[in-house]
């Protein structure tokens, strides 16, 4: 099993794990990152009522952007796990800052082992994290006892189309996902595609300041310039993916009833 640390550099688009006790730097002026917190939102809104009580369950949370709007917009509750200590940090602080400290809940942790003893949960958010528990299928498999009879899970993605000849080691295609959330006896019940101006929006600003950041880490480490001239390079491929040859979504699944 890989290390904590590897699946969150892998979720970071990194290839080499010596990165990951620089991720706080370079991600220090980027709060939103990966799944955006307005569309998800909407679909909590759209398929979830009784908002109040309402309980949310954000795996790999980062900053806590999502959950500290939910809260926010919804007065949801949300709990979050991440694990890296300076992002729950910061997101404690978004929390004040928007006044849901009440509402939600932060913590550093290995959600793989977390999720062990999480049980009953209204909606489960995987905002951009990669496969951390492997497949969609394992996923959902690992995550079912986790969620409530009438929960969904809110899972921010990409997929490649059926007819594309495009191949990626972490993107499936979209029929493969299907067929892995049917055989963990599941549904997709919407499949929210985000529009590519935002996508790459998105990505343009992520990437200024990751450029600007990992050339000061340049400085102050000459010795590991590699590491963050290779990590910067990686960004931009991937970037190029989910610009130009995937489809980016946020897919609300849940039970078969």
């Amino acid at each position: 099993m890989k290390t904590i640390e590897e699946c969150v550099v892998t979720a970071m688009d990194g290839s080499d794990k010596e990165l990951f006790p620089y991720l706080p730097y370079i991600l220090q002026d980027v709060w939103e990152m990966g799944a955006e917190p307005e569309t998800i939102t909407e679909l909590v809104r759209k398929h979830i009522s009784d908002y109040a009580n309402v309980h949310v369950l954000d795996l790999a949370c980062g900053k806590g952007a999502v959950s500290v709007r939910l809260s926010k917009t919804l007065g949801c509750k949300c709990y979050g796990i991440d694990a890296i200590p300076e992002f729950i940090d910061y997101a404690q602080r978004k929390a004040v800052e928007f006044n849901v400290e009440r509402l939600c809940a932060f913590e550093t942790g290995d959600i793989r082992e977390k999720v062990k003893e999480l049980f009953d949960f209204d909606v489960i958010i995987l905002g951009a994290i990669g496969p951390v528990f492997g497949d969609y299928f394992a996923t959902l498999s690992t995550l079912s006892k986790c969620i409530n009879e009438n929960g969904i899970f809110i899972i921010d993605d990409g997929y490649i189309i059926e007819q594309s000849n495009f191949s990626h080691p972490l993107i499936l295609k979209q029929e493969i996902i299907i067929q892995q959330i049917d055989l963990a006896g599941m549904k997709l019940i919407e499949d929210c595609v985000l529009p590519k101006d935002n996508v790459k929006n998105a990505s343009n600003y992520i990437f200024g300041n990751l450029q600007l950041r990992c050339g000061e880490l340049m400085e102050m480490y000459p010795e590991k310039r590699k590491l963050f001239q290779d990590y910067l390079k990686k960004q931009e491929e991937e970037n190029d993916v989910l610009e130009n040859k995937v489809v980016c979504s946020t897919m609300v699944i849940k039970r078969k009833q």
